[in-house]
């Protein structure tokens, strides 16, 4: 194992045990400012939507201020999906490095996140494919962009940053 394959897996681990402990101020320094936190919809059975644009996402943040935002939502207990947040366990596998330069790189992994909605007594996983883009900023990897690709994507509970 290479010590950049070492070092992307530490960091995506760590953001998974952030999310799971609701670390949100953590969480959020993981990221550059100006990055893209999308979870693209399904066109149809096959193919998903490419272009957060003008296509349906069933979330996409352009920024780090618009991540901070939802977080203070979550926060202010004004949002009444997030009141009772769900508790969260995610695991990352098969984490691979697609690409690489000098001061970054792409990595794949798979995800499988488990939650408990108290409100509702049920249990959920959701599962699929993340993509990191992460750049090197003051000698420490940042996420410059973070898609997630639902495979499950019929959804019985709420979804949040946090859950997925």
């Amino acid at each position: 194992m290479t010590d950049l394959l070492r070092e992307a897996e530490a960091l995506l681990f760590r953001e998974a045990l952030l999310l799971d402990q609701g670390d949100y101020d953590a969480w959020l320094a993981l990221f550059t400012p100006d990055t893209v936190f999308w979870m693209p919809a399904w066109r149809n059975e096959s193919e998903q939507t490419e272009d957060p644009d003008r296509e349906l996402s069933l979330i996409y943040y352009q920024g780090r201020s618009n991540l901070e935002d939802r977080v203070r939502r979550i926060r202010s207990g004004m949002s009444v999906a997030s009141k009772v947040r769900l508790r969260v366990m995610h695991a990352i596998s098969n984490v691979t490095i697609i690409a690489q330069s000098a001061d970054s790189i792409s990595v794949s992994s798979c995800f499988i996140v488990h939650l408990v909605d108290v409100r509702a007594g049920r249990t959920h996983a959701f599962f699929g494919r993340y993509e990191h883009e992460l750049v090197r900023v003051g000698g420490e990897w940042r996420i410059a962009r973070k898609v997630i690709r639902l495979l499950n994507d019929v959804v019985p509970t709420l979804l949040d940053v946090y859950s997925i």
